[in-house]
């Protein structure tokens, strides 16, 4: 019987010390879902724009705020012929009747795209396939493009990507706000060329 609680006090106290020594530094951290999965990921839902499609919720979100940043910026620049944005899009908003509108919803495709790649969505509906961000940006380059973007040009930019989070309800989730504003902050040395 001794032997029998030796042995027992025994494999409790390594047990102890095992569990002691482990502690919470050493749990690896949860890990964060990613900005298109906390954007609705790849639930399916139906598609508003397109009756009787189902499309991606996480892309769908992206849409919204691209569709609502481009607004904003086009809105701006037709309205203020002062604009430091309106530059960068003359070429664009240069080419006349279904062209262009055909030119915007491409723009807006190839945003949606990127970010949606670039933050989680693995679908291939989400593959972006357009130029780099340095080649998108460059007016040598892309003759859509035209003007260099300077800090205050892409700082703008940002503030009109915050309105559009904001007006489709993304900003109010303010961890998921800051992450999108990290992704857009690393751009920003490669977008700014000046």
């Amino acid at each position: 019987m001794r032997n029998f609680s030796k042995i027992t006090l025994s494999v409790l106290l390594i047990a102890s010390a095992a569990l002691t020594s482990c502690s919470k530094d050493d749990d690896p951290e949860p890990v964060k879902a990613s900005i298109y999965a906390r954007l609705g990921g790849t639930t399916m839902v139906a598609d508003p724009d397109n009756s009787g499609q189902m499309i991606e919720q996480g892309r769908l979100s992206f849409r919204k705020v691209v569709n609502s940043a481009i607004g904003l910026i086009v809105a701006d620049i037709t309205n203020n012929a002062s604009g430091n944005l309106k530059a960068h899009f003359a070429p664009l908003l240069a080419e006349t009747g279904s062209t262009q509108t055909t030119s915007i919803a491409k723009l807006s495709d190839n945003l949606t795209d990127f970010f949606s790649f670039n933050t989680g969505g693995t679908n291939a509906v989400n593959a972006y396939s357009g130029l780099s961000m340095a080649a998108a940006h460059n007016p040598a380059i892309n003759a859509r493009m035209g003007a260099k973007s300077t800090d205050a040009d892409y700082t703008k930019f940002e503030g009109y990507v915050g309105a559009a989070a904001n007006a489709n309800g993304v900003a109010s989730n303010t961890e998921l706000y800051a992450d999108i504003v990290v992704v857009l902050e690393s751009l920003r040395s490669t977008i700014v060329q000046m």
